[in-house]
């Protein structure tokens, strides 16, 4: 199997290129950057370009392209300037890509997000719910390139995540470490729930469908059920030896950011199970393998 993976300088492309390269499969990453740390042949892309998108994923001609490169900085989305280029790079470059997907008649894994829902309540979201509301242009752009893959293909599996982190970029975790050793005391959000997402074992599961046609929409985090960020600040600072107090506070206390953020994202993955797809591993695992990786 040849994959062609966009974004491989973030954190989840990184993790997706090693979990193929494991299984003898051949990726080709792309990126925006001159150069990557990411082991595999590279194209630089810039994916709102439609020409050079068509060149560089014709000439790879894979089986599947997994589409991990978005613009991810969610309240920097809300700065008018940026508008354009937030729906350029998440609207049309994801429509660049299933159009090219469409040609060569090859699969696609668009990541998209739970903030595509209205984030309020305390059910968690099923995949297949199309009771869309974002509070935020992230969400929004995020849902536009849900549909403008949905409408394109019929090979698509849309995979929604929340709480990511990784090796390979910036995260929850990474701050909250740094926080930690500078401050005897730090105040974490604990009205929003949710549950976080390991890219190593995200990746595991992407490519585990990659492998099958059971097509649709699929809801991807970690086991260990629901927390809060306040909840998961006290698992770091305990399984990193930290003894940080953490002070819940409400999103209100804590003062508004520039976009809505959702208090509820939990997300039903029970269709993993039903579609026999092994689940990710419980959250407090995944911590402990990922500190251990970015301490060794």
């Amino acid at each position: 199997m040849k994959v062609f993976v966009t974004g491989v300088g973030g954190q989840l492309g990184f993790d997706v290129v090693n979990e193929l390269k494991k299984r003898g499969y051949e990726a080709i990453g792309s990126d925006i950057l001159d150069e990557v740390t990411a082991d595999c042949a590279y194209v630089k892309l810039d994916i709102t370009n439609a020409d050079a998108v068509e060149t560089a994923i014709t000439e790879a001609n894979p089986d599947v392209v997994i589409h991990c490169a978005a613009w991810t900085a969610v309240d920097a989305a809300e700065d008018e300037e940026n508008l354009p280029k937030v729906r350029a790079i998440n609207v049309d470059g994801t429509q660049n890509i299933a159009n090219v997907c469409k040609k060569l008649n090859c699969k696609m894994i668009y990541i998209s997000t739970d903030y595509v829902f209205d984030g309020q309540g305390t059910e968690p979201w099923q995949p297949d719910c199309k009771d869309y509301a974002p509070q935020n242009v992230y969400g929004q752009t995020k849902l536009d390139g849900e549909l403008a893959v949905s409408s394109t293909l019929e090979k698509y599996f849309i995979v929604r995540i929340a709480w990511v982190f990784g090796k390979n970029g910036k995260n929850f975790i990474k701050t909250m470490l740094n926080v930690g050793k500078k401050y005897d005391t730090v105040r974490v959000v604990s009205d929003q729930i949710g549950t976080p997402t390991y890219t190593y074992d995200l990746a595991r599961l992407l490519v585990d469908m990659a492998e099958t046609e059971k097509y649709g929409y699929y809801h991807a985090t970690n086991e260990g059920g629901y927390i809060s960020w306040y909840d998961f600040t006290c698992e770091i600072f305990r399984q990193a030896g930290y003894s940080t107090k953490v002070v819940p506070v409400t999103t209100a206390e804590y003062g508004l950011s520039k976009a809505a953020r959702p208090f509820n994202s939990r997300l039903d993955k029970s269709k993993l199970i039903e579609n026999g797809f092994t689940p990710l591993p419980d959250w407090k695992n995944a911590l402990e393998r990922y500190l251990k990786e970015i301490t060794d």
